[in-house]
């Protein structure tokens, strides 16, 4: 793809481990954004860009971002949140089975409050009863959000395309009867990046 090359040297801040933060205008640009045919929902609801701001607030200073595919139809589309459901921010809404199972390994390892989730492409491609893989355009078009969230944090690459997109080591997607691969690669992989516990506050 034509972003791999600079989303891999950014993918460690060009070796920097200073974390600065998110930068104050990426939610407000994001929602702002047309990611070729994704539905935008920072766009479409004055309460997700909020929402996703304070997450990434709450995450500011986490050393390790977990990037996934795309926003999910049940999940960020509705949320605003990575590999989040509405149900498990607000106990009402559609639940997502990915959602759940990111976040229960993610506890069971310790590690819910010092991960930052994201996606390849944060708007949907899709329907409201739907997923499709991104188009290369639109990974272009949203490659410099993952640039930012990425720089200076360690990456772990969700599934095949986030693994192309980025130079990190590769785990299983949890989706379709890999939930027992994803939690053994992310202890894996967690067991080799060095992870040190980083005072975050919660969010979830």
């Amino acid at each position: 793809m034509a972003r791999t090359a600079r989303l891999r040297h950014a993918r460690r801040g060009g070796g920097s481990r200073h974390l600065s933060g998110t930068p104050p205008d990426l939610v407000a640009r994001l929602a702002d954004a047309e990611i070729g045919e994704t539905f935008n929902q920072y766009a479409a609801s004055p309460l997700l860009p909020d929402r996703l701001r304070s997450y990434l607030e709450a995450r500011r200073k986490a050393e390790v971002v977990l990037v996934g595919e795309a926003a999910g139809y049940r999940g960020a589309r509705v949320s605003g949140i990575p590999f989040t459901s509405e149900r498990q921010l607000t106990g009402c809404g559609p639940a997502e089975a990915t959602a759940t199972i990111v976040h229960r390994v993610l506890a069971e390892l310790g590690a819910e409050e010092d991960v930052l989730l994201w996606n390849v492409v944060p708007t949907h491609p899709g329907s409201e009863t739907s997923n499709r893989r991104p188009t290369r355009a639109e990974v272009e078009d949203a490659a410099p959000f993952l640039v930012e969230l990425t720089r200076g944090r360690s990456s772990i690459a969700v599934g095949r395309l986030a693994a192309a997109v980025l130079e990190a080591p590769y785990i299983r997607h949890p989706s379709h009867g890999g939930a027992a691969a994803f939690e053994a690669g992310l202890r894996r992989v967690f067991a080799t990046i060095g992870r040190r516990r980083a005072p975050v506050r919660r969010f979830l």
